[in-house]
């Protein structure tokens, strides 16, 4: 196996993990204020989950851009990770991608930051995770290799729908309290 193919791998298997990370945060952060799944575990428990998930895409993600970076054919260089839409190749997908993964970031540090700043401030920029989910979600579709196999593309898939459902569910029935 020569390195750019291994890199090209590790890139994909990285991203998916970081997806399926990200997606599991999302969900569970959702499940602890709409109570839609309180029979799945207690608010200890979604809250473990919410902040084990929020912690570990970062590392997936850092890999996934690595690997891209230092593979030959995937031609991604650092101002790249920057600035979206520069890339010659697959601009709108990779492009979101960049934008998914510095929104998300900006969600990360705020969350370790959430003491030190304003509640509702804090929310509404926590309130971007979905803006970004959406972003991702969009740059897997349209970029990712993965998605034409139909357990990848059941899973995403179900992920968004359950995202989307959960989403529903906490307009209409409201916010639980902290």
């Amino acid at each position: 196996m020569s390195p750019d193919v291994f890199l090209w791998l590790l890139a994909r298997v990285a991203g998916l993990t970081a997806f399926a990370a990200l997606s599991m945060a999302l969900l569970s952060g959702l499940a602890l204020r709409t109570g839609v799944l309180d029979w799945v575990g207690s608010n200890r428990v979604l809250r473990s989950v919410h902040e084990y998930t929020t912690v570990l895409w970062m590392p997936l993600g850092a890999l996934h851009v690595l690997a891209l970076l230092l593979d030959g054919t995937a031609r991604i260089r650092v101002i790249d990770l920057v600035v979206p839409f520069l890339v010659p190749y697959g601009t709108l997908a990779i492009g979101l991608g960049t934008i998914a993964a510095e929104v998300f970031v900006v969600v990360a540090v705020t969350g370790y930051l959430k003491r030190r700043i304003h509640g509702q401030a804090w929310q509404w920029v926590h309130r971007l995770s979905y803006v970004a989910f959406g972003l991702l979600f969009l740059h897997g579709l349209l970029g990712g290799s993965d998605f034409g196999d139909p357990a990848v593309s059941a899973l995403t898939w179900a992920t968004a729908g359950l995202l989307a459902l959960l989403t529903a569910a906490r307009v209409i029935w409201g916010r639980l309290p902290a």
